[in-house]
């Protein structure tokens, strides 16, 4: 058996989180303390204020909250000022301690001519001890050859509420799957990115972890998490050459993998929902890695991170697909 690290028994609780937010520290409607309150009122236990080129590590207001250190930097190519978008965004979480970045440490803009310049935010974030992730691709004007060969970034953001509200992009996995499938070993997040008030609490993290910031970043590291919009995910493994999903009650449940077709999961006839799905693994152009989806009758989906394969994970050592 091969069981995606977020449903490993640990004895921990799912702890609900928030990676990508912003305040009136930058260019967000809501302050820093309005903004914890809310996501302490909708059960978080955890998130990052990232407000751009400004670095975050304390809790501004006076509700619990778990904060973990955070901003968002940018890069930009010359386009963006003709064409209206076309830049690297990444969010930046660190440690309490150990941290090379400090509260209210500001930065400046940066501009590039070519994708790959992007590196140089990218390593002084991992040498400050932060973790990365690259957002808002489809939002970015970036395909996945515009940032595959950036180094580092644990995750990419696969749900974005505020580019799926405002502009209907960013709202299904764009272009996970090119990297996963070229081997990058990269995790998907679903993240408000929220400026107005309204864009919060509707994309999070469901993390296996201690409430503590250096276990949850340990957590996230790993990939002990899955992402959601509200449907829940308690379990994702495979055994025998079989991928196992078990969730809340939703309407449909399918398995990606690119270039491999699977059927998707419905409910039984006279039923309104499932709750579980099994789908035999294939092998599909070199990708190895199977990663599942679900979504309810509202169609709000929650995504796990994927189980990367081997070999002896194939049913058929061939790898051969049926006729049809």
């Amino acid at each position: 058996m091969k069981r995606q690290n977020a449903f490993e028994s640990t004895g921990n609780r799912m702890l609900k989180g928030a990676l990508h937010c912003h305040t009136t520290r930058s260019d967000g409607r809501g302050t820093p303390e309005a903004v914890i309150a809310k996501h302490a009122d909708h059960g978080y236990d955890f998130m990052a204020l990232t407000d751009h080129r400004v670095y975050n590590m304390i809790n501004h207001g006076d509700r619990p909250m778990t904060i973990i250190p955070g901003m968002e930097l940018d890069s930009n190519f010359p386009e963006m000022f003709t064409r209206g978008v076309h830049c690297h965004h990444i969010v930046c979480i660190g440690p309490l301690e150990g941290n090379g970045f400090h509260q209210d440490q500001r930065f400046p803009r940066k501009y590039i001519t070519r994708p790959e310049e992007t590196q140089e935010l990218l390593d002084l974030a991992h040498s400050s001890g932060n973790l990365t992730i690259y957002c808002h691709p489809e939002w970015s004007g970036t395909p996945a050859r515009e940032f595959e060969m950036l180094r580092g970034n644990f995750a990419m953001e696969i749900w974005n509420s505020g580019c799926a509200i405002e502009n209907e992009l960013d709202t299904n996995a764009a272009y996970w799957d090119d990297l996963l499938a070229s081997g990058h070993r990269i995790f998907g997040v679903a993240s408000d990115d929220g400026h107005r008030m309204e864009h919060h609490c509707l994309g999070w993290v469901r993390v296996n972890s201690e409430n503590r910031v250096d276990a949850i970043l340990d957590a996230l590291r790993r990939g002990a998490f899955y992402s959601s919009c509200v449907p829940e995910i308690y379990d994702f493994y495979v055994e025998n050459g079989v991928a196992h999903v078990a969730c809340s009650d939703v309407a449909e449940i399918n398995l990606r993998q690119l270039c491999v077709p699977y059927d998707m999961a419905l409910p039984q006839e006279g039923q309104r929902t499932l709750r579980e799905a099994e789908f035999r693994i294939r092998r599909g152009r070199g990708a190895m890695y199977v990663r599942a989806v679900v979504k309810d009758a509202q169609g709000r989906r929650a995504w796990t991170n994927p189980i990367f394969l081997e070999e002896s994970d194939f049913p058929d050592p061939l790898g051969t697909l049926p006729p049809g």
